[in-house]
């Protein structure tokens, strides 16, 4: 058992050292927990409760949240990256559950991340600077606006057999019930 131990974990112990030693320290991995602790926190929370408003169970946030963090961390480009969970997809994911269920959210999403990966190989990402910034704060506006109607009905405990799937038929219908 040693001798396996040895002679497969000992090379990565060698790498850190020879890579880390003098540039990580106790201070730096105390500070690390810090704002790992922090992140945790916030993202915790943050993903469970995305997956409710995305209409499946708390637990499928937390799988998502793991998996993206490592993912990400594998992956990312920078050391000072911070990610998480983000409420912008909420108003396109909930109508995806509520139509096609557990299956079609996953579809959609590995459909998504497939897309993502395709623009960022041809570096669709420098195009941002030519959208302006009204268009990304009504984008943004917009997504706040459809998720603070999506909450009404819990928010004010309104009984509602049906729930219109299109905007303004669900904006008629909280003022009905």
């Amino acid at each position: 058992m040693n001798k396996i131990f040895s002679s497969h974990v000992m090379p990565f112990r060698a790498l850190i050292d020879a890579c880390w030693k003098e540039k990580y320290t106790a201070a730096r991995f105390t500070r690390d927990l810090i704002a790992g602790i922090t992140v945790g926190i916030i993202a915790i929370p943050l993903a469970m409760a995305l997956a409710i408003g995305s209409g499946v169970a708390p637990q499928y946030g937390l799988y998502t949240a793991a998996v993206a963090g490592i993912v990400i961390a594998l992956t990312g480009g920078s050391r000072f990256s911070v990610s998480g969970p983000t409420a912008a997809f909420v108003v396109i994911l909930y109508p995806v559950s509520q139509q096609f269920g557990l299956a079609g959210l996953l579809v959609a999403t590995l459909l998504s991340g497939i897309f993502l990966i395709l623009m960022g190989l041809a570096r669709f990402g420098r195009l941002i600077e030519y959208i302006p910034v009204s268009v990304t704060l009504g984008f943004t506006s917009g997504i706040g606006i459809t998720i603070g109607t999506m909450q009404i009905k819990d928010f004010l405990g309104l009984q509602m057999a049906h729930v219109p799937e299109h905007y303004l038929q669900k904006v008629g219908a909280l003022f009905m019930a």
